[in-house]
């Protein structure tokens, strides 16, 4: 079997470890005759596959007890609708922090459900290569959404913004369970997990159990809050083979130490990475504002943009993938979540160097 170093942004690479183990009891779970894929989400078995999971994932995020976990599906994009729709207020006024596509996205639905809104920050005005500061939110506000990392531009808030008498709304979906989580600000927090968690299909909301109170009538059932957390992400049937996955991967994490070892190990990986574009500015253009740099998403061009499809064909000779920038940025983008080991962002540094030597 061959491994690659796998950068794409997402789905994204997982750790061999949790793979082999699925793999392991993929057709028999635990003695059961079946996979996991083909049982009940009522059984017994599930249940409990379920039920540590959350507990896992409680605490191994410190998340407080006035939050409930919900298990969601529909990835960050259907969470842009739903938070609109559950905790506006009825003559009340949101605010949005705009930081890149998702951001926007998100502004998107409030604009489309006829919110109040109020765009408190933007880095719009420089193609978000940096984080606005500081960030002055208006009393008042229903909630204040922002997007803690983002994968297209390569920013990301080191730490979250205060929100005043209000409360942070936070899209995590690309840095979730990178690093310790400060809920002091936060009202709810989610994430798709396919980024730094599990496979893609699972979303998971975290969420201040005062917010239940917001709920509208004309809301339909299925589309609220209060739903899935009075049935335990049980009303409907979940993505089950999705929250086995993240239950492997939250013991993961906790046998790498728990998110302070893992952040200590991301900050280890982007800073090889960084380190040969700070050497090298008139070669690799990074994108981002140093003080301002994602360690989950590094994105930069090369200053002569001719080279670039020569860099592509060079990394997949070298096993290396997913490391085409987005439209918004061009370029080049390595994703290192938490599953891409240091062996890959040394063997990319060195390619940058080996490359530079040749073309530069």
């Amino acid at each position: 079997m061959k491994r690659i170093f796998n950068f794409s942004a997402g789905p994204a690479t997982l750790p061999l470890e949790v793979l082999t183990e699925a793999r392991d009891e993929f057709l028999d779970f635990q003695g059961s005759g079946m996979s996991i894929i083909e049982m009940s989400h009522r059984g017994g078995i599930f249940q409990k596959v379920h039920d540590e999971s959350m507990a896992r994932l409680r605490a191994v995020a410190a998340i407080p007890e006035r939050f409930d976990i919900l298990y969601m599906t529909g990835g960050a994009s259907t969470q842009f609708a739903l938070i609109p729709m559950n905790l506006a207020r009825k003559g009340g006024k949101a605010g949005y922090i705009n930081t890149g596509v998702w951001s926007k996205k998100a502004i998107e639905q409030a604009k489309i459900l006829g919110v109040d809104f109020v765009e408190v920050a933007s880095s719009k005005d420089q193609n978000h290569n940096y984080i606005p500061s500081p960030i002055n939110v208006p009393a008042g506000l229903d909630y204040v959404h922002m997007t803690s990392n983002n994968t297209i531009y390569g920013t990301q808030f080191r730490t979250l913004p205060n929100p005043g008498d209000s409360k942070l709304v936070v899209d995590m979906s690309s840095d979730f369970l990178s690093r310790p989580i400060d809920w002091s600000h936060i009202g709810m927090a989610y994430a798709g997990l396919q980024k730094n968690a599990g496979p893609s299909g699972l979303t998971v909301v975290i969420i201040d159990r005062e917010y239940y109170e917001r709920e509208k009538e004309e809301t339909p059932s299925m589309f609220r809050y209060s739903t899935f957390a009075k049935e335990q992400s049980l009303y409907n049937t979940p993505p089950t083979f999705q929250i086995y996955m993240f239950g492997l991967v939250l013991k993961w994490i906790e046998k790498q130490g728990g998110l302070t070892a893992v952040d200590a190990a991301n900050e280890k990986k982007a800073k090889l990475i960084y380190d040969v574009i700070d050497a090298h500015p008139d070669f690799y253009l990074g994108h981002a504002r140093k003080e301002d740099r994602s360690l989950m998403n590094v994105t930069w061009n090369l200053a002569k943009q001719e080279l670039t499809d020569d860099f592509l064909k060079g990394t997949k000779a070298a096993s290396m993938d997913g490391l085409k920038g987005h439209r918004s940025v061009g370029g080049l983008r390595a994703s290192i979540y938490n599953a891409m080991p240091l062996e890959g962002c040394q063997a990319l540094a060195d390619y940058m160097k080996d490359f530079l030597k040749k073309n530069g």
